[in-house]
């Protein structure tokens, strides 16, 4: 079975003929989708014109959660089965999400610049963080990453609150998603991007967050509106951000996110460990195998 690993690395596993293409090497990959059978998808969209040049193609295989960057409608249409792989990243965007947020409120980008510039000692009055311990962190989510966060964060001695989109009056974290802007001291986002949570968070819903809070997304860009977040940021009523995702990506060096000091950003690798990537070879083999016996697939999507 022909599988393309979509990302610039190499692997290798019994009985499966991998090739691999980076994702920013188009050429290479028009030439290798004709004899394709699956894809192992990372994040580079995968669209309608890529499946009419894979006629072979059975599987897209996500290596992660997220099916936003795959043209669904598509993949049905030819006949393609496409599985995700939830929670196999929880722990690995889970503790990122938790540095982002020390990240933030401690200052770490200015401290990191001064003391680069040799002066980061004395720090002065005008570079002062925070802790975790005391305040409240508010979690757009309730799916596995964020449990773990929460306990992370419990740990810590932060409160944390949380919103679904189910409710769940069974655990007294858990709050209406304006209720809990209010209240939250840091929020951070870990739900899907789907029409209903596009920009979920505007410039409304910002101006609700108390001031000098913090935003975390490691989810998806654009359940922020990057314009209304670049201006809570600018006007100083958000204290800062620490972001791994953008609504553009790769994201252009001109985004104005990237010249605040009191932002924190990463190029969407909150998921990249080497343990992550065991346990996303381990489904996605898997389902490889089942594919050629013809048996059902662990988490397909369509």
């Amino acid at each position: 079975m022909r599988v393309l690993l979509h990302y610039d690395m190499d692997h290798s596993e019994p009985g499966l003929d991998i090739v691999s293409c980076s994702e920013q090497d188009d050429g290479r990959l028009a030439e290798l989708l004709p004899d394709t059978e699956v894809i192992w998808h990372v994040l580079r969209p995968l669209t309608a014109a890529d499946m009419d040049r894979a006629p072979k193609l059975r599987l897209i295989q996500k290596l992660g959660t997220g099916v936003n960057t795959i043209d669904l409608d598509a993949a049905a249409e030819r006949g393609v089965q496409v599985a995700n792989m939830p929670g196999r990243n929880a722990q690995a965007v889970a503790e990122t999400s938790l540095l982002l947020a020390l990240a933030a409120l401690r200052r770490v980008v200015p401290f990191d610049a001064r003391t680069r510039r040799g002066e980061g000692w004395p720090a002065g009055r005008g570079l002062v963080g925070g802790e975790l311990r005391g305040r409240t962190v508010g979690l757009l989510g309730g799916g596995e990453i964020a449990g773990l966060l929460r306990g992370m964060l419990e740990a810590i001695g932060a409160t944390v609150v949380f919103t679904s989109r189910r409710p769940r009056h069974d655990d007294p974290a858990w709050m209406e998603l304006d209720d809990l802007l209010r209240v939250s001291d840091i929020v951070s986002v870990h739900i899907p991007l789907t029409d209903e949570t596009h920009h979920l968070l505007d410039a409304d819903r910002l101006a609700l967050l108390p001031s000098g809070a913090i935003v975390v997304n490691t989810a998806r860009g654009a359940v922020i509106d990057e314009k209304a977040l670049v201006a809570a940021l600018k006007s100083g009523h958000l204290g800062g951000a620490g972001l791994d995702v953008f609504e553009t990506e790769p994201v252009d060096p001109g985004n104005p996110l990237l010249a605040l000091g009191n932002v924190v950003v990463m190029p969407h690798v909150a998921w990249l460990t080497r343990e992550t990537w065991d346990r996303y070879f381990a489904v996605a083999a898997e389902n490889c195998r089942r594919l050629a016996r013809g048996d059902e697939l662990l988490h397909r999507v369509r």
